[in-house]
């Protein structure tokens, strides 16, 4: 997918969110002060990214979290960058911390790492802000867990790998740092997180095939 840069004048999160127009065609996100036009997933982005929201929930059942943790239809989170905000892929939330974020109701705006239990990006022709800018918001603001899903294998070579091949890491916060775990072919996915979930990177890329 390719980005569209709206205009060249620099927005704070707030005037972004004030800006943003009610019920878009597209997403958007705020990529240090530049609104950025996220064109709407098509093909294989969209079949992967629903495939792994229904296995999610399936999983979020069994672990008995069904009441408790959600995956809301959009969602934006303001990292600790001002001039940042982001509209992830996928965004696992977790309702009973959610009543202490003051902008959720009125504006669905993350605030708290508490409230989320993962993100998940897949990785489109922008693979640059998933594997850097987003990994180190995502970091710098504290949430426990986030994806990167790279079924295209677009990434550098010095994170997939030469040649390169489709690449799921599972980033865990350790001591306020992410250790990118490398999950290719037939590798069964580990998430302390999601425990169950015991798919391969293989068996998640095939939806994209």
């Amino acid at each position: 997918m390719t980005q569209a840069q709206i205009e060249s004048k620099i927005y704070s999160f707030d005037e972004f969110i004030s800006w943003y127009p009610d019920n878009p065609g597209v997403r958007y996100e705020l990529h240090d002060g530049v609104i950025i036009e996220m064109p709407k997933p098509k093909g294989k982005h969209s079949n992967l990214t629903g495939f792994m929201i229904e296995q999610l929930l399936i999983i979020i059942r069994q672990m008995g979290k069904g009441s408790i943790w959600t995956i809301p239809r959009e969602s934006i989170v303001k990292p600790k960058r001002e001039q940042s905000g982001y509209e992830p892929d996928i965004i696992v939330l977790n309702q009973e911390v959610l009543q202490a974020e003051p902008r959720w109701e009125s504006e669905s705006i993350i605030q708290n790492p508490d409230s989320i239990q993962l993100i998940v990006e897949v990785v489109s022709t922008n693979w640059r802000d998933d594997y850097y800018n987003k990994l180190r918001d995502y970091e710098e603001m504290g949430i426990a867990e986030y994806w990167i899903v790279d079924y295209a294998a677009l990434g550098a070579r010095k994170f997939i790998g030469n040649p390169k091949k489709p690449t799921l890491f599972v980033c865990n916060l350790e001591d306020g740092e992410y250790q990118m775990n490398r999950f290719t072919e037939n590798t069964p996915i580990i998430s302390p997180t999601f425990p169950q979930f015991n798919l391969s990177a293989e068996q998640i890329f095939a939806l994209a095939l």
